[in-house]
């Protein structure tokens, strides 16, 4: 099947994750013949059920070359929604963020597919101190040496009913006397909702323009807060009080530390690091406004989470 429809399947890396299915969902409402990899395909029936469509469950493992023929030919084209947050084992920053997306753009290439798209991050940088900020902007280099066709998409901090940012906020706000800030809470955030980084990502497969190659998306939400204006923002929809309290960043990166061991403390130290940076998208580059994706507010976001019990 997949042969015969080179022209409309993609096979999405990743595609059981917090993006890599909601592009899975979008591709699928598309009419694209979608082909979801992971390490645990077993997952894709659960995830896609609702799906009149579903989905081809394949297994592929990033850190494994061999396992990418099979998957990818034959794709008009591939996406790599792999992203790893905390270190363990092999599974290094340095090793899934740059050597292995490396090797599959290569292996991409190699299969003649057409597109090939390289989901990184806002802040992406190959200079930064932070390991996980510098393996993305490192990666996306890698990634470029290998397809210099390929296209990057630079989603900012993405919220969602089961995200790791907008729903601890919510939880921390109901339960908490007093809410810990990064720093002094003045970073400068622009949270964008999963499902609207999922549809412009659909659009731009959709689109398949000359121009679009070698090109760079940073895809955003509608409005940028400092830290400290989110929090308020979120306690104001929630109809509740906040009373903020500044932590300074080296607390925190010992609380992270404590985080990556004990799940009872939601915070990892590439978390940490991000906010140490304002993550907004680059007004130069495109986003979510080209591809005519209406990008949700945070209220919107909020009440997702709420519907779906996020805050008990």
């Amino acid at each position: 099947m997949d042969r015969d429809n080179s022209h409309r399947t993609v096979t999405v890396l990743g595609g059981t994750g917090f993006l890599g299915r909601r592009i899975v969902a979008r591709l699928l409402r598309k009419g694209f013949y979608v082909r979801a990899a992971s390490r645990h395909p077993e997952r894709v029936q659960e995830i896609f059920a609702s799906e009149v469509n579903p989905p081809k469950a394949v297994e592929a493992d990033i850190m494994d070359p061999t396992s990418f023929g099979a998957v990818i030919g034959g794709s008009r084209a591939v996406i790599n929604a792999v992203s790893l947050y905390v270190e363990k084992g092999d599974a290094t920053f340095e090793r899934v963020h740059v050597d292995a997306a490396h090797d599959l753009a290569a292996a991409v290439r190699k299969e003649g597919v057409s597109q090939f798209i390289q989901i990184s991050g806002i802040g992406s940088d190959p200079g930064s101190k932070s390991p996980y900020i510098r393996a993305r902007g490192r990666g996306e280099a890698a990634v470029l040496d290998a397809f210099a066709d390929a296209i990057i998409v630079r989603p900012a901090v993405m919220t969602g009913p089961d995200d790791a940012f907008l729903t601890t906020v919510v939880k921390l706000i109901r339960t908490l006397p007093l809410y810990p800030m990064f720093g002094n809470g003045d970073t400068r955030l622009q949270p964008v909702y999963v499902g609207d980084v999922a549809e412009g990502v659909g659009r731009l497969i959709e689109r398949m323009k000359a121009d679009d190659r070698s090109a760079v998306f940073e895809f955003a939400g509608p409005r940028t807060y400092t830290y400290e204006e989110l929090i308020r923002e979120v306690a104001r929809l929630l109809d509740t009080h906040v009373r903020l309290i500044p932590l300074p960043y080296a607390a925190w990166d010992v609380l992270a530390v404590i985080g990556e061991r004990l799940p009872l403390i939601p915070i990892t130290r590439n978390q940490v690091d991000l906010m140490r940076h304002d993550n907004v998208a680059n007004p130069n580059r495109q986003g979510l406004k080209e591809f005519g994706v209406n990008a949700r507010q945070v209220d919107e976001v909020i009440e997702m989470i709420r519907a779906q019990g996020r805050t008990e």
